[in-house]
């Protein structure tokens, strides 16, 4: 046994602060609505549903995670946030079409109470929707408007903590500038209204600034950027992010480590997706688009390590496309043809359809993500939470280190976490003293 790590108690309320109350915040919110009243289960969730592993295998110690380490319980969520469009949460979801309109209407109260707060919105950054409901004034202005929100909606629902997690539109591809070198800058970009400043960093800034966790559901920059990991190692506030791996990436890291273990060589790996929901069309601006093709893209290219493998993945042709069709809604389907080559260099394919539901998928991921995020910061963990990569496209690593994509090692890290803080042995799988 180690040391264990102090971790606060997960006493009062938890409040959820989400931007963007689309498809997939109201999916959560609602799912958790349902789940409080006994109507579903959390399926797809680690924190409610798996068991890890302690000690040796001969022990037979294997507790749900929710019982070994202090996560907050669902029973104890309320939420909040804030669209560029006026309908509740209830309005939002039925909007939305993903649940079912009786399973909606048990919830219907609790979710017609979430009304979203004005957003921070940028038509250069997200150029294919727009809403009424938005703040005014000069970028600092707005993340003073911002941390007033937070505050407000601590004091109003009496939280004892807040975690904010971005569930809103893919910004168009934005790379670090000037601006975001230094903490100084920043705040001088804000004041003087710098273009380079996306509004997810006005957020992200703000909640760092109010102590409050970040997690970024998007592939945008965000909080990938000097200035605000040095805002939040000075504020001690943990941040993760970026992009929820739901779908199609989340195939590739369960596909791509496997033909790599066994050694098999890819000459092309041809993904195409269709969706209808506003993540689709939002999509469909090429500015956009280039900033999830980014992170779609790195995933097999650090998974399977051509420069290691020249022979077997050199020449490997990765294409990702992404069409919005308006009928399928949030059901989407994913599309992959992988050609593969084996023993002698004989050639083979394999094809995927998957005909997934987004929001459905990614639900429990933002679950997850605010209770571990929450525990982190209870447990004194600043700055970028490695462990969590488990969730995401295109994990945020310390600056100059390559991030990990292979699921299983990803929930072994995330497993082997848990155990330190509560002062267990890790986990190597090595064995050898079952047959000394």
């Amino acid at each position: 046994m180690n040391q264990q790590v102090k971790i606060a108690p997960a006493e009062g309320k938890l409040g959820i602060l989400i931007p963007g109350i689309g498809a997939v915040s109201t999916t959560f919110m609602a799912g958790i609505e349902v789940v409080k009243r006994g109507l579903g289960q959390p399926v797809g969730s680690l924190t409610q549903l798996a068991t890890i592993r302690l000690g040796k295998r001969t022990e037979n110690r294997t507790p749900m995670i929710k019982d070994f380490v202090p996560l907050a319980d669902i029973q104890d969520l309320v939420f909040g946030g804030w669209d560029i469009f006026e309908d509740t949460a209830s309005e939002a979801a039925a909007n939305a079409k993903v649940l079912e309109p009786t399973l909606l209407n048990a919830v219907k109260e609790p979710l017609q109470a979430i009304k979203p707060m004005a957003a921070v919105f940028d038509q250069e950054y997200v150029r294919r929707i727009n809403g009424p409901n938005v703040k005014t004034g000069t970028k600092k202005e707005k993340a003073e408007a911002l941390i007033a929100d937070i505050e407000g909606f601590r004091k109003k629902n009496g939280c004892s903590r807040l975690v904010m997690i971005w569930c809103g539109s893919t910004e168009v591809f934005h790379k670090p500038a000037a601006v975001h070198q230094t903490l100084a800058t920043f705040e001088e970009g804000l004041a003087k209204n710098d273009p380079d400043i996306a509004p997810s960093q006005i957020y992200a800034y703000a909640a760092i600034k109010c102590g409050v966790p970040f997690a970024n559901g998007a592939p945008n920059l965000t909080t990938d950027v000097p200035a605000l990991l040095e805002l939040a190692r000075d504020r001690n506030v943990a941040l993760c992010g970026k992009d929820f791996k739901t779908g199609q990436t989340y195939m590739k890291t369960l596909l791509a480590p496997g033909l790599k273990a066994r050694m098999l060589g890819i000459d092309g790996w041809f993904s195409t997706n269709i969706l209808g929901n506003r993540d689709g069309e939002v999509l469909e601006d090429p500015g956009s688009f280039k900033t999830k093709e980014e992170t779609k893209l790195s995933v097999l290219d650090q998974i399977l390590q051509p420069h290691l493998y020249p022979d077997l993945y050199k020449d490997l042709y990765h294409a990702v496309r992404i069409n919005y069709y308006p009928p399928r809604g949030d059901a989407k389907e994913g599309w992959d043809n992988i050609d593969i080559f084996g023993w002698l260099g004989y050639k083979m394919q394999i094809k995927i359809d998957f005909l997934c539901r987004d929001s459905i998928l990614a639900a429990p991921l933002v679950l997850d993500l605010v209770l571990f995020l929450d525990l982190a910061q209870r447990a004194g963990m600043k700055g970028v939470q490695e462990w969590l990569s488990f969730y995401f496209k295109a994990p945020m690593t310390a600056p100059g280190l390559y991030p990990e994509h292979d699921i299983f090692i990803q929930l072994m890290k995330l497993k082997n976490t848990l155990r330190w803080m509560r002062g267990e042995t890790l986990i190597t799988h090595l064995g050898l003293e079952y047959y000394d």
